[in-house]
């Protein structure tokens, strides 16, 4: 008789020979982001990393992890799977460079249904490219093949990310009332609030092969796949300068909810939503979906994917613009409570007071 249960890994939705060729078809991405203190290559059972080697005197190790949201729906239904990977690798990093960590190395993890080894491939070299831009190693991952757990042509990704710093250079630190907060511009939406996003585009009856009603030249996927920036080098650059107090990333909760995360006690920000050039999705998702300013502000980064607190201003914008890196000047640090705050005209929550709110058509 004929077994009842299929007789190879193949048969049953697994291909072992499909996962091999991947790593190949990946090694040499993931060698050209090799740098100080890697050791090893693709294929142990683990990775190893020298942090002696990486020129480190006294680290201490900060990790994160991360993944991109839905987000991912649009690179499954829209087929660009070449730039998501920047995206994982973006949403880990600068978590890390906030607290004064330099990224030392990545790790991924990629799960689907049934490996397509193309559509990987280009995932993985997003991945790559998004080690390489920031100076990370990509030193491993894993790749699940999971029949019956996903869709047809679905896929899940999550990210790890290492970085050191120095013992006494861990961020923030010595932020004051009087510090100035500066903005530096996003790309887009980044990688948080897709959810809103998807709906809002499914409410206005379009599809993603549709033309951009903010970005003329583009579909609508082609504008909302732009991947997140990465903010490490300009933020290492301010650091090691000593220029740099605290870093927000601003991703899910917008400037209300992670700017207040690196303030001390008695603290808080003063933002001038009038101070920076909006990005036109963000006025585009305010009035089609008739979203709030306030709520806008809850769920998305608005046009601003990094706040820093320097205290010397002219030194650290100098910097910033031989470096070629945009930036606006979004506030101040000021006594909690202080200068009359409940009579001024804004909205206030929690850490954050806004003095004038930006004009999204919400």
């Amino acid at each position: 008789m004929s077994p009842a249960t299929p007789s190879t890994y193949r048969d049953s939705g697994v291909d072992i020979e499909a996962g091999d060729a991947l790593v190949q078809a990946i090694a040499p991405a993931a060698g050209a982001t090799r740098r100080p203190g890697t050791m090893g290559g693709l294929g142990g059972f683990g990775a190893l990393f020298d942090l002696k080697a990486a020129g480190l005197r006294d680290p201490i190790l900060v990790s994160s992890t991360d993944g991109v949201g839905t987000k991912l729906m649009l690179a499954i239904e829209t087929g660009q799977h070449d730039t998501v990977g920047i995206d994982l690798v973006a949403m880990c990093v600068n978590d890390l460079v906030v607290q004064g960590a330099e990224p030392l190395f990545f790790l991924d993890y990629f799960a689907t249904g049934q490996l397509s080894v193309a559509d990987a491939a280009r995932v993985v070299g997003g991945i790559a490219e998004g080690c390489r831009l920031c100076g990370a190693a990509l030193v491993g991952g894993e790749t699940a093949e999971m029949p019956g757990m996903y869709a047809p042509g679905h896929y899940d990704l999550a990210g790890f990310a290492v970085g050191a710093a120095e013992r006494g250079a861990l961020l923030p630190h010595g932020i004051t009332p009087g510090d100035t907060i500066l903005g530096l511009p996003s790309s887009g939406v980044h990688s948080n609030g897709f959810s809103l996003v998807r709906g809002i585009a499914r409410a206005a009856s379009l599809g993603w092969a549709d033309p951009c009603p903010f970005q003329p030249g583009s579909t609508l996927g082609e504008a909302l796949m732009t991947p997140t920036r990465l903010y490490v080098q300009p933020l290492l650059a301010l650091h090691r300068a000593g220029l740099l107090k605290g870093a927000a990333h601003i991703t899910g909760g917008g400037l209300p909810g992670n700017l207040p995360r690196i303030l001390p006690p008695g603290t808080r920000a003063a933002i001038d939503g009038n101070s920076w050039t909006v990005p036109p999705v963000f006025a585009w998702l305010a009035q089609t979906g008739d979203v709030t300013t306030e709520e806008m502000l809850r769920v998305f980064n608005c046009g601003i994917g990094m706040a820093l607190v320097v205290g010397n201003a002219a030194s650290a914008t100098a910097l910033l613009s031989e470096l070629g890196e945009p930036f606006f000047v979004i506030g101040r640090i000021e006594a909690a409570g202080s200068q009359a705050t409940e009579s001024q005209a804004g909205a206030t929550n929690a850490g954050v007071r806004f003095a004038s709110l930006p004009r999204l058509g919400g």
